[in-house]
């Protein structure tokens, strides 16, 4: 490719996801287990739409093709990390969450509930977490969650359906667990062990 080439199509991608930017990065940081990791993927998403570029013929397409892009860069991923096993908790903390901050007490329990709801949503298979995601958190319809996933109607419905059961069940465990003997609830519901103090 001519660099000439190269600086338009980047010029032309540019054009096209500045309205976008902002809530597809929010998306990609909400499908991925950490915002690190988000980051990442949205910057795959990126460049792999500079690839595929030349593919769109109808400009006003672009947010629902950037977002078909996005998912299908999220299953890669997925795929790939498919071998892992989860992290500890300890483990994620260390490495996965962003530092304190001075908002104390406050700020701890909140960056608690989002590590919280990220392990949650991190247990989903792939095509759940994307639909979850998309129709719960970022308020987009069946209907286009279908034609980005490439499914019917009734597939995405059945992922929803399936999602939202996995993350009760992964509730309920969490639930159970911090009701066990020994195990103390804080008022902001974190469990914590009896005789620690924290």
């Amino acid at each position: 490719m001519e660099p000439r080439e190269s600086t338009e199509r980047w010029t032309r991608l540019l054009a096209l996801l500045g309205p976008v930017h902002d809530r597809t990065r929010v998306t990609a940081r909400r499908l991925a287990r950490t915002r690190a990791d988000g980051d990442d993927l949205f910057q795959e998403a990126v460049l792999r739409a500079y690839t595929k570029l030349p593919s769109l013929r109808d400009e006003s397409r672009f947010p629902g093709w950037f977002y078909a892009v996005l998912l299908s860069v999220h299953r890669s991923r997925a795929r790939r990390a498919a071998w892992r096993r989860f992290l500890s908790l300890e483990h994620e903390m260390e490495h996965g969450f962003d530092p304190p901050d001075a908002a104390g007490d406050e700020g701890r329990e909140e960056r608690w509930r989002a590590e919280r709801a990220s392990r949650a949503l991190a247990s989903l298979p792939a095509v759940q977490r994307e639909a979850v995601v998309l129709f719960e958190v970022e308020g987009y319809s069946v209907e286009e969650i279908a034609a980005w996933q490439k499914a019917s109607v009734p597939a995405v419905k059945a992922r929803l359906q399936r999602g939202r059961a996995r993350l009760r069940h992964h509730y309920e465990r969490i639930l159970t667990r911090s009701t066990r003997p020994g195990i103390i609830r804080r008022e902001s519901g974190r469990p914590i062990e009896e005789g620690r103090s924290s």
